[in-house]
């Protein structure tokens, strides 16, 4: 193992953090376009690739790197010209070529404008927040933090002079925000050589306090699943005319009742097998009845369902399909009645249930025929990863030695990510960060103030450092 002083320099510590500043500051936007967008983010989304060799020397010295995906100048996959990364760490057992370790990040962010932020979200400051140094910025987290910290691990174990036992990708996708098409093409050019990774690693889960009842320290959640994720669009049209005569139900009002009988029949509760796996292990550190009622979850699931669905959205969401009406959409004057309105809702399918039954349950729930729904981009759930065999083990083992004594619990990852796509080429894909995020922190995701704190950012690169010695 490379020694501890080389992965926990303070001199190292203090470049790796403006390493990590530098890229939060570069705009790489994602659009919800094929490509990176607007020729504003494509110089953005250049910049950040030519600002890597310059970031991480070594890593670029040692590796192989891939542009791959589509090229947003042209139609289709354009080989060289893509924007997502692919680099090779060849190992020194040969054997290992066909099944590495894949870990992966992304650098596309959402939008953000400074309205609201209590520093700049393109400024990357470094400020003193509750007592800790901090990085504020958009994509601090998601997912540069993780981008970041994986370059810095590889680029200290190659200053100690390491080599892998097999292979090393590291996949950085340049569009999970809004499709992640960079990430099936990575996928397409796999299969084609033949590859099956032993490992995927990609955002997710993260270490954690205060996420299960009863539990008073903190867990290391890792996503073995995720819920798949469908868009609906909900369409009334009907003959418009002046405002001054409405019919008894305009195409608004048809439409506005859709959606009320939909939210007044949600998705039946259950607990799948992952989550009943996650109640038992972290139920194991919970103390009295509590914690002898999560340990017999099978025996009790019925009884412990409405309990948890009482304890907010984010438990709930584990328990069922979710739906959520995101856009509404109706009228261009208002002294005229709409000839059509139309809502987005957005579905996250729970793992034991298919796009199509979950379709076929908002189409119960609407009772009305005149209400169009077209499917939008289905993505089914994930295959289920083991809890358990080398891969597993392996990551369970980097986590503890740098958090000793940690809990570590398999989940269902409620969001959608590009591991999803990694799941064709391998039965071992996981979901975890190794950054202790706070409620709070995790609430930033996708909004205002997201930030990290330096001890976190720093305890992550030391687990994908012991992660990558395993390998």
């Amino acid at each position: 193992m490379v020694a501890d002083a080389l992965l926990t320099d303070a001199a190292a510590d203090a470049r790796a953090v403006e390493r990590l500043r530098a890229l939060v500051r570069i705009p790489t936007i994602s659009r919800p376009t094929s490509g990176p967008g607007p020729r504003a983010d494509r110089d953005a989304f250049e910049r950040f690739i030519a600002a890597l060799p310059e970031l991480y020397p070594r890593v670029h010295a040692a590796l192989e790197r891939e542009r791959l995906g589509a090229d947003p100048d042209a139609e289709g996959t354009v080989a060289g010209h893509g924007y997502t990364l692919l680099y090779r760490w060849p190992g020194s057992d040969p054997a290992g070529t066909s099944s590495p370790t894949v870990l992966m990040a992304h650098y596309d962010v959402v939008p953000a404008t400074a309205e609201g932020w209590q520093h700049p979200p393109f400024a990357a400051e470094l400020v003193e927040h509750e007592g800790e140094p901090t990085v504020w910025g958009r994509g601090a987290i998601d997912d540069k933090g993780a981008l970041a910290a994986l370059l810095e691990a590889v680029e200290r174990l190659l200053e100690a002079g390491f080599t892998p036992r097999h292979d090393v990708l590291l996949l950085f996708g340049h569009d999970e925000e809004v499709a992640g098409t960079g990430a099936r093409a990575v996928v397409a050019a796999l299969r084609e050589r033949g590859i099956r990774p032993s490992l995927v690693l990609d955002e997710g889960g993260a270490i954690v306090e205060g996420v299960f009842p009863g539990l008073r320290e903190p867990a290391a959640l890792i996503g073995v699943t995720e819920k798949g994720i469908t868009t609906l669009r909900l369409r009334v049209e009907q003959k418009g005319g002046h405002a001054a005569s409405p019919p008894p139900l305009a195409a608004t009002e048809r439409l506005a009742r859709a959606l009320l009988r939909l939210n007044a029949r949600p998705a039946r509760s259950r607990l799948d097998a992952t989550t009943r796996t996650m109640i038992r292990t972290l139920g194991s550190r919970v103390r009295g009845p509590l914690g002898v009622v999560f340990r017999r979850v099978d025996a009790v699931a019925p009884l412990l369902v409405p309990v948890l669905r009482r304890r907010g959205p984010e438990t709930t969401a584990l328990l069922r399909t979710t739906r959520a009406v995101t856009e509404l959409r109706a009228g261009h004057a208002a002294n005229a009645l709409p000839e059509s309105a139309e809502a987005t809702v957005n579905i996250r399918i729970a793992p034991d249930e298919s796009v199509a039954e979950a379709v076929a349950a908002v189409r119960r729930a609407i009772r009305d025929e005149s209400v169009v729904i077209d499917v939008l981009e289905p993505s089914e759930p994930s295959p289920v990863s083991p809890a358990r065999g080398p891969a597993w083990e392996d990551l369970a083992a980097a986590i503890d030695e740098v958090v000793p004594g940690l809990l570590v619990s398999p989940y269902v990852m409620m969001q959608a990510s590009d591991a999803r796509f990694l799941t064709a080429i391998s039965e071992h894909v996981y979901r975890f960060t190794p950054f202790r995020l706070s409620t709070d922190e995790r609430a930033c995701l996708h909004a205002r103030d997201e930030r990290i704190r330096v001890s976190s950012y720093l305890e992550g690169v030391r687990v994908y450092a012991a992660l990558l010695q395993r390998r």
